[in-house]
């Protein structure tokens, strides 16, 4: 398996792309749209700059990385000769769903297709195609080259040899694989989204205030980040949408999304990708930090 197409050259698909290729393999990155692919190149070439800086990998290294990725706009020409594809577009059913029947007739027939959806059934998706048995999910975590952990979730035709080699592959990758089954939210997100949502309702009922929540979430918890600064980084429209699936898919009313969250997405504050969630991360704000340095 030495091919590897990437569909989507956001957060967490130019993060699959840096880390396949960074461990060798060759990558092609697909998105539509052109600046969405240098923006994407862009991170990654700053990320490894970054451990450059911090003496984790050579100058080589960093060039052979972005060596190995190759952009396209075209999926049909960037899927030709993947021996794998990883989907990582948007949450969103119906364009995944959409990807996946294009995947299927462009890719060649033993191309294994995986998605990094965070929440949405892998069975649903490997339905719309001819090849279920090679259907998989892997979902990764955020900030994709840092994080050890992938979920590997099987859907209900995926192959036992399907799934173990996308076990060891992930291993291949310095990552540690957790082989969980498909259900709405899979184990992380079906955890981690009602306590983030809970975190939310107890700001919107007045308990508390945003760093109050996360302080005691830190300090008390040993959370490495408080829940309402991780919903920021994940985006809290995403984190709406992982909701609503596990609401839909669950029909409990544990799950429905908090009002202050739904009006925020409303609102166009996503957190820190739209500038502003429940904290401020806006180009005004930083400059207020650095001046504030000087005081």
């Amino acid at each position: 398996m030495k091919n590897i197409a990437v569909i989507g050259a956001g957060t967490m698909g130019n993060g699959i792309a840096h880390t396949f290729a960074q461990s060798g393999f060759k990558v092609q990155l697909i998105d539509l749209s052109e600046s969405n692919l240098k923006r994407g190149i862009d991170t990654i070439s700053k990320n490894l700059e970054r451990q450059v800086a911090k003496d984790l990998i050579s100058e080589t290294d960093k060039e052979n990385t972005l060596s190995n990725i190759s952009t396209f706009t075209d999926i049909n020409e960037g899927v030709e000769y993947a021996s794998l594809v990883v989907e990582a577009a948007t949450e969103n059913i119906e364009l995944k769903l959409k990807i996946f029947k294009q995947l299927d007739e462009a890719c060649p027939e033993d191309t294994i297709l995986a998605t990094n959806t965070s929440s949405i059934s892998i069975t649903q998706i490997a339905a719309v195609t001819k090849r279920p048995k090679l259907v998989i999910g892997m979902h990764f975590m955020n900030p994709v080259p840092i994080m050890k952990l992938v979920e590997i979730i099987r859907g209900y035709n995926t192959s036992n040899e399907v799934t173990e080699t996308i076990m060891e592959l992930s291993k291949t990758l310095g990552k540690i694989p957790v082989e969980v089954n498909d259900y709405p939210g899979f184990v992380a997100n079906r955890i981690l989204m009602p306590m983030i949502n809970e975190s939310i309702e107890t700001l919107y009922n007045g308990v508390a205030g945003v760093t109050e929540i996360d302080t005691v979430m830190k300090l008390g918890m040993a959370h490495p980040m408080g829940p309402l600064q991780l919903a920021d980084f994940i985006g809290l429209d995403v984190c709406l949408s992982i909701l609503n699936v596990m609401y839909e898919g669950f029909k409990n009313p544990k799950y429905a999304p908090c009002p202050l969250l739904v009006n925020m997405v409303r609102a166009g504050k996503f957190g820190v990708k739209s500038g502003e969630g429940f904290y401020d991360y806006s180009e005004s704000r930083k400059a207020e930090k650095v001046a504030k340095q000087f005081v």
